[in-house]
C-alpha cells in the first residue's frame, strides 16, 4: 500500500508537467506534493516530508500570487476603428 502511494505521487507530480496552463500545473503539483508528504509520513522520512512541504508551499504561493495578479488586471482597450 505504501509503495503504491509513492508510485501514485510520482505519476501525479510528473504528470503535472504536461499541463500548459500554469494554474492547473500548480494545482496538480500541490496534489502530488501532498501525496509525497503523506508517503514521507508513512515511511518516516523527514527529508521527503520537508522537501515536499517546501514544494507544496511554493506551488500554493505562486498559484495564489498569479490569481491575485490576474484579478487586479483590467481588460485591454479594444483595438480597431473607434467611433
Amino acid at each position: 500500500m505504501t509503495e503504491m502511494l509513492g508510485w501514485i505521487a510520482t505519476a501525479v507530480f510528473t504528470g503535472s508537467y504536461f499541463f500548459s496552463r500554469p494554474g492547473l500545473l500548480r494545482a496538480v503539483q500541490i496534489g502530488g506534493a501532498a501525496l509525497w508528504v503523506l508517503y514521507g509520513i508513512l515511511i518516516g522520512a523527514v527529508p521527503v516530508i520537508a522537501a515536499n512541504v517546501l514544494v507544496l508551499s511554493a506551488a500554493a504561493w505562486t498559484l495564489v500570487r498569479d490569481k491575485n495578479r490576474g484579478a487586479g488586471r483590467s481588460r485591454p482597450a479594444p483595438t480597431g476603428i473607434s467611433s
